[in-house]
């Protein structure tokens, strides 16, 4: 048995690393049109990766469609800095999931990546037993919908569960989250599709794409 646990473990790991190649090779490879001479070049652009914050910020952006905002107002929402903000949504534009003249999220693209791609780029495995703030399935809207005897929890000082650890995208998360209730919904979604079983994860989707699409 532990030899096909090490074997299984050791294919998983293969495929979730052939999974990045190919998943950042295509998203990342964006075609130009030359129209003087109707001749595509198609080069991939200089790109560090998309990174786990940039969940969370194309979700408030989401959430904030159809209002004036600036950078400032991101920065302070989600305790990340202006600097970042601006990073950030530079690589949601090269990767297709950010209008940047428009100030919107592409939205079918979102979806699609968080659907398919999440849990392979971003991957997470519940940890020991801290304080914090309930996520997953643990959240109170998916508490009414499934029995479990295992709470999850982002790690946070003024949490106040006791649960198995879930590291979140980023550190600011748990105090995001308190900020505004639809954006913790959507995030404790977003950890169901990392971890969860697929009931869980089901319901989660269609919760997300209630919001998203």
């Amino acid at each position: 048995m532990d030899s096909i646990t090490y074997n299984y473990n050791g294919v998983h790991e293969t495929l979730t690393r052939i999974y990045h190649y190919i998943f950042f090779s295509f998203l990342f490879s964006v075609c130009k049109s030359q129209t003087e001479n109707s001749v595509y070049i198609c080069r991939t652009m200089e790109h560090n990766g998309m990174r786990p914050q940039d969940i969370p910020i194309l979700l408030k952006v989401l959430l904030k469609e159809g209002e004036p905002w600036q950078y400032r107002d991101l920065s302070v929402a989600l305790d990340i800095s202006l600097s970042e903000i601006s990073h950030s949504l530079k690589r949601s534009s090269l990767a297709g999931l950010y209008q940047e003249d428009r100030k919107k999220v592409a939205r079918q693209s979102l979806f699609k990546f968080l659907q398919h791609g999440l849990r392979y780029v971003f991957p997470v495995h519940p940890g020991a037993l801290v304080t914090g703030v309930k996520t997953g399935h643990s959240h109170p809207y998916y508490k009414e919908k499934f029995i479990s005897g295992q709470e999850l929890v982002w790690p946070y000082e003024g949490g106040d569960t006791r649960g198995q650890s879930i590291k979140p995208l980023y550190s600011g998360v748990p105090a995001a989250a308190q900020k505004d209730e639809v954006l913790y919904k959507l995030l404790a979604s977003i950890d169901i599709l990392r971890i969860g079983q697929s009931r869980e994860i089901a319901a989660a989707t269609s919760e997300l794409e209630k919001y998203i699409l």
